[in-house]
């Protein structure tokens, strides 16, 4: 086996293919970044090509894997809000073929301990359980805004809570990512491939003006 250099260039298309390949893999979470190649040992094969062994350190970004964006074109999150990683893979590439296959990979993520993130920054918000009432609550929230407001001609509902966080400003703020998913209900009763989406909204209940603000984006992604 060989070692090549971790900043070599070999190494980082295997490692960018690699990460490629697990990201569109993976139907659950968020599409995972390269932070640093941590280690790839390389294995001329006999005719043409090589195997790479990597262990790749990764970081989770803004983009739900739904998304199927590529890992380069996510934006990473905040630093004491990401989940970090690593992930061992085995990929063959070749390139004279414009070849690359993912044999296997294994990944273990885990996000920032609550105790860091209080240290660095003590009023940011940490993740919470998602799947806690409030939680179901403020996407539902945020989603009635999204179904109002949109131009879409179907209206969605909350499918599950990806992320969930709370902060105190003016009175209690949920803040939440939520994947949600195309309902039958439509103007014209027609059959369609039904579509799913990733949202980000919040809920702030101010105590001074008795009020409460919700905020929503989303993104729709065209049936799988």
């Amino acid at each position: 086996l060989l070692s090549p250099s971790c900043d070599g260039r070999a190494a980082e298309e295997a490692a960018g293919l690699a990460l490629h390949h697990i990201n569109a893999h993976r139907r659950e979470g968020y599409v995972l970044r390269l932070y640093r190649i941590f280690s790839v040992r390389e294995h001329p094969q006999e005719i043409t090509g090589s195997v790479f062994y990597l262990v790749l350190d990764v970081v989770d970004t803004e983009c739900h894997v739904l998304s199927k964006k590529s890992w380069k074109d996510c934006p990473a999150r905040a630093a004491h809000t990401a989940v970090y990683g690593q992930c061992k893979a085995i990929i063959y590439i070749n390139q004279a073929r414009n070849i690359a296959h993912l044999s296997t990979y294994e990944c273990t993520l885990q996000p920032v301990p609550p105790r860091h993130v209080w240290r660095l920054c003590p009023d940011c918000p940490v993740d919470d359980c998602p799947t806690e009432p409030k939680y179901l609550e403020a996407a539902a929230q945020s989603l009635a805004k999204f179904n109002q407001e949109s131009e879409q001609a179907r209206r969605f509902s909350v499918l599950n809570v990806t992320r969930a966080s709370m902060q105190w400003v003016v009175g209690p703020a949920y803040f939440v990512e939520f994947l949600i998913q195309e309902t039958s209900c439509s103007k014209a009763d027609t059959d369609a491939d039904i579509s799913k989406g990733f949202c980000k909204g919040s809920v702030v209940r101010s105590d001074l003006e008795h009020e409460q603000f919700v905020t929503v984006s989303c993104e729709i992604y065209s049936p799988q």
